[in-house]
């Protein structure tokens, strides 16, 4: 990924912003645009930039409820009945694949969330699609010529989503040293695949199969049913009902790739969901991404 390309993604990001937000936003340096991986607006502060090891605040800016109501508005195409559903989950997913997270009044109802009023801040994630990013770990996953099951680990923010993001495409479109698959990726949280009007807006390759907004407990076994994956991608692992999805399509026969929140095998095995995943024998290789920014690794470990 060039300095150039990262930086036009930050630029594209800020064409959601307010025209004087805006304007303070692109007279950062194009080094500083580059590294920054969200953009985030809360209600009376300066607008934020998250790089990989701070927060650079914007002192000439000051954020102001209708700034959040024109971004949201921009995303959603002033229409904001159409992202109705994944607003209820704090998050809205804009053309070219800008996830914007939403903070405010949440409106309760039983165990459901009906909305989010008042909305107090902003965080706009700027998707980078770094290709071949998997590559160098690619090796470690096959068995002759066949995906083995593997977990992808790192802290949050280490870079998990987006080497998950390019195995799919990798294994998806094929390579010198594996046939291309069948991919059914479970996008819950509208990261990997950012779909915006039923379209991807990142590259997954194109034997990829996209299920969008569907918690994963109900997603793999539909895509089992519907969509006869030879594997099937899901990011984030998180509850023990995720954990029980991922153990039902092993049974089947496919394979599985998920990521999920450690700093290493160690800390992973410190974790309830973690230690479910290692002992249910489903995956067979640990991808872990350590470093922040561009010194991010991964290596690949087996598991017993």
């Amino acid at each position: 990924m060039t300095e150039e390309y990262a930086a036009a993604r930050y630029e594209d990001a800020c064409a959601l912003l307010p025209g004087r937000l805006r304007a303070a936003a692109m007279t950062v340096e194009r080094s500083r645009r580059a590294e920054t991986e969200e953009i985030r607006l809360r209600i009376g502060r300066p607008v934020a930039l998250t790089l990989p090891a701070m927060e650079l605040s914007l002192p000439q800016t000051r954020v102001i409820r209708g700034d959040l109501e024109q971004v949201l508005d921009r995303a959603t195409e002033y229409s904001r009945y159409v992202a109705a559903e994944t607003l209820r989950h704090g998050y809205v997913t804009a053309e070219g694949g800008f996830r914007i997270g939403v903070c405010g009044t949440a409106l309760p109802c039983g165990e459901r969330n009906e909305g989010i009023r008042d909305v107090s801040s902003l965080a706009i994630r700027i998707p980078r699609v770094r290709e071949d990013a998997a590559r160098p770990v690619l090796p470690e996953l096959l068995e002759e010529g066949r995906p083995l099951s593997a977990l992808v680990l790192s802290p949050p923010g280490g870079g998990k989503t987006t080497l998950l993001r390019d195995l799919v495409r990798l294994l998806s479109q094929g390579t010198e040293l594996a046939p291309p698959c069948r991919v059914a990726l479970v996008d819950e949280r509208g990261e990997l695949a950012a779909v915006h009007r039923g379209r991807p807006q990142l590259e997954v390759g194109c034997r990829t199969d996209v299920l969008d907004g569907c918690p994963k407990a109900l997603a793999v076994p539909m895509l089992l049913r519907a969509m006869s994956p030879q594997v099937i991608a899901l990011d984030e692992v998180a509850m023990p009902e995720d954990v029980a999805a991922v153990c039902t399509a092993a049974n089947c026969g496919v394979t599985l790739l998920a990521t999920v929140h450690a700093a290493s095998l160690q800390d992973l095995r410190g974790r309830q969901v973690g230690r479910a995943l290692l002992e249910c024998g489903v995956f067979r290789r640990a991808v872990v991404i350590e470093g922040l920014g561009a010194a991010r690794q991964c290596r690949a470990e087996r598991l017993p």
